[in-house]
């Protein structure tokens, strides 16, 4: 019965908000993820526990094995997990139809403020255990593009589009030999990618900039120097200050660095890409942004 599943995070490198457009983003795994897993309980019911990256316990409830009703009224987390468990089901009648207790374990690979995909990675967990479409679960519970499913199931860069509705991606190597002078840096805070959306989605997008950022997106695997790499980023991010209407996080945080910052994923919050020497960091952490994880040790 013992069964373990595990799913990447994600970073989005290019095509943030536009690829609800469909725009060609790119989509990078992480090493840090999300381990479920499911074992034998012994009363009727579903005990849900999740463990953060320290092995503290985060979340814990019951849920019943017939309709996955909830025992903490009124938790949000429980209120959304019990949604994505009855979806599971509606796309496969047989998940959990035996009358049996289920003990869930999830354990995170990542602090849950990083967004790297805390929903993603249960989404695709859930969807591997449930034998079902991850991407039909997402639509179905959180919605969004998918590009963190693809993400979540590949260990490889995929080159992603959501057009009509519909997910397509291929896989891409990234033989860039510049690599170790591009670092993730935190800013301390955690975007929430919902209201960044609807923010977007308040604005009139160009179609001719959608096609820049495809362009972009898939000239980037073949860079082959920094300096090339870097003129890329800063298009990119010009291209979506002028659709946001908002200004780079260079421009609002880190005006005097002297080399290339790139907002990845929702603006404002999460983690930005910046390239220069590991001694540049330094500027990075006097500002209190102690965070920075160089390339190599959060991508495949």
């Amino acid at each position: 019965m013992k069964k373990t599943l595990h799913s990447n995070g994600k970073l989005l490198l290019t095509g943030e908000y536009v690829v609800l457009d469909g725009a060609t983003a790119l989509a990078i795994p992480t090493k840090y993820g999300q381990f479920l897993e499911v074992d034998t309980f012994k009363k009727k019911a579903i005990h849900w526990k999740s463990f953060d990256e320290k092995g503290a316990v985060w979340f814990e409830d019951f849920f019943d094995l017939k309709n996955f009703e909830f025992k903490n009224e009124g938790d949000k987390i429980s209120k959304t997990l019990s949604k994505i468990l009855r979806e599971a089901r509606k796309l496969n009648p047989d998940f959990l139809s035996e009358d049996e207790g289920i003990q869930v374990t999830t354990k995170l690979e990542f602090p849950r403020n990083w967004g790297l995909g805390t929903s993603s990675t249960l989404i695709n967990n859930i969807a591997q255990w449930a034998n079902v479409n991850a991407f039909q679960l997402l639509k179905h519970s959180f919605g969004g593009s998918g590009y963190d499913i693809a993400a979540a199931q590949n260990n490889v860069p995929v080159l992603y589009e959501f057009k009509n509705e519909t997910p397509e991606f291929k896989e891409v190597s990234l033989p860039w030999n510049f690599k170790a002078n591009l670092f993730f840096v935190y800013l301390n805070q955690k975007q929430d990618s919902k209201e960044g959306i609807s923010q977007y989605r308040k604005n009139e997008v160009d179609e001719k900039i959608v096609q820049k950022i495809s362009a972009i997106s898939r000239k980037l695997p073949n860079c082959n120097s920094l300096s090339e790499f870097e003129k890329l980023m800063n298009l990119h991010e010009q291209l979506i200050s002028e659709i946001i209407k908002s200004p780079t996080i260079k421009e609002q945080l880190f005006n005097d660095y002297p080399h290339t910052i790139k907002s990845l994923g929702a603006w404002g919050g999460d983690f930005v890409l910046a390239t220069g020497a590991e001694k540049d960091m330094d500027y990075f952490r006097k500002k209190g942004f102690k965070t920075v994880i160089p390339f190599s040790k959060m991508i495949y």
